[in-house]
């Protein structure tokens, strides 16, 4: 039979745990120091936890990688072209249009004067066609790990039959392209064990004190008397004081298992839904950089999802036609070895782009309107002051 750990008003006694030291009898202000500071397993041990057949490779804490599908049963369906699309034409924006552009971009400045804004004479509007294009792919990735908690009588189901496969059991998608994720106890793999913190006790030596109940009296470090000679009315004179962290115990409820002494481990399953993204634009000669490009929309001018997409084809810029055949072998590729690939969608953007270029006191400058939000860079803006915050 398991011995239990008597406790006292100053330690733990007996030995079931023997990383606790007694309190030493006679003069009350000389305790006998921890014999050693008792620790459990700081992770639990791999003997734990039950092979289970079909997660052999799980792990507590994650970490076992995701699990690849499996192969399906019948034959995906294949890719098909998406819909031809012939016009691929941006509208040219009008004079006016750049012009309020350019005056709310000034205004949003606080050094910005409005002189070029409405004493500049636009002498040449240009526009260039800017493509982008995205490709996206949802994915489902299911990974594995043991877990436990406190056993308070939950139903225990291990070896009643042999738990379902990881990527048998059902878990409800999300709307695509959207990312989730769901955590399912996986069934007939729940036991029971002794907890690996104390070792099935219940209780922690208190680090506070290391296990003895009592620390040296801060008022008299220890002497038992004040610097007059007086007793400390503090630790009544015996040099040490119960400690407040476990109240004299030495000990404190195992945070693991919370007292109960045994856990319930079992595995979980846990699904994760993502959503893929990766773009692709054009490089064009107007001068504007690129990364601008990022923070705006196009008009969307292609759209085609399918279970797994074919790239596009007859588009005028044979640069989209290339990007579209590497992102969609590289999306292929890359997600259908650890993941179920569930929904890919491919678009095209036409961003419009408007090279303006004005004259103002005598010189020319340039400013581009970009992005159906008709944002602005004018990186040389001709009219600017310092300003001093007080």
């Amino acid at each position: 039979m398991e011995s239990t750990p008597i406790l006292s008003g100053y330690g733990v006694y007996g030995t079931a745990n023997p990383g606790y030291a007694p309190i030493a009898e006679g003069n009350p202000a000389m305790f006998a120091p921890p014999v050693s500071d008792f620790q459990g397993p700081s992770a639990p041990p791999a003997s734990m936890f039950d092979s289970v057949p079909g997660y052999e490779g799980t792990v507590a804490g994650g970490g076992g990688g995701y699990l690849p599908p499996p192969m399906p049963s019948y034959p995906a369906p294949q890719p098909q072209p998406g819909p031809a699309q012939s016009n691929w034409n941006i509208p040219s924006i009008t004079e006016d249009t750049a012009r309020e552009a350019f005056s709310q971009y000034a205004s949003s400045k606080c050094c910005y004067s409005s002189a070029p804004v409405k004493d500049g004479v636009i002498t040449n509007m240009e526009a260039f066609n800017t493509y982008r294009y995205r490709l996206e792919t949802f994915i489902e990735s299911r990974t594995t790990e043991w877990c436990q908690q406190p056993y308070n009588g939950q139903p225990v189901d291990a070896y009643t039959q042999s738990p379902p496969g990881p990527w048998d059991i059902h878990a409800k998608a999300p709307t695509f392209f959207q990312d989730d994720k769901q955590v399912i106890k996986v069934p007939n793999t729940s036991s029971v064990k002794n907890c690996h913190t104390c070792l099935g006790m219940g209780r922690t030596p208190c680090k506070e004190c290391a296990g003895v109940g009592n620390k040296i009296c801060w008022v008299c470090n220890g002497a038992g008397n004040r610097s007059s000679g007086d007793r400390c009315h503090h630790c009544q004179g015996r040099g040490r004081v119960n400690c407040s962290y476990c109240n004299g115990q030495g000990s404190r409820e195992c945070e693991t298992c919370k007292g109960k002494r045994q856990l319930l481990v079992f595995i979980n399953l846990k699904v994760i839904w993502t959503n893929n993204l990766d773009d692709y634009i054009v490089e064009q000669s107007s001068g504007l950089h690129v990364v601008n490009l990022s923070k705006v929309s196009g008009q969307e001018m292609f759209r085609d999802a399918q279970y797994m997409v074919y790239p596009v084809m007859g588009f005028p810029d044979p640069n989209v036609v290339r990007a579209a055949e590497r992102l969609v072998r590289e999306h292929q590729a890359k997600f259908s070895q650890t993941s179920r690939i569930l929904q890919q969608r491919q678009t095209i953007e036409l961003i419009p782009i408007t090279k303006v270029i004005y004259n103002w006191k005598g010189d020319s400058h340039i400013y581009f309107v970009y992005g159906n939000e008709f944002k602005v860079s004018a990186d040389n803006y001709p009219a600017t002051c310092c300003c001093t915050v007080m």
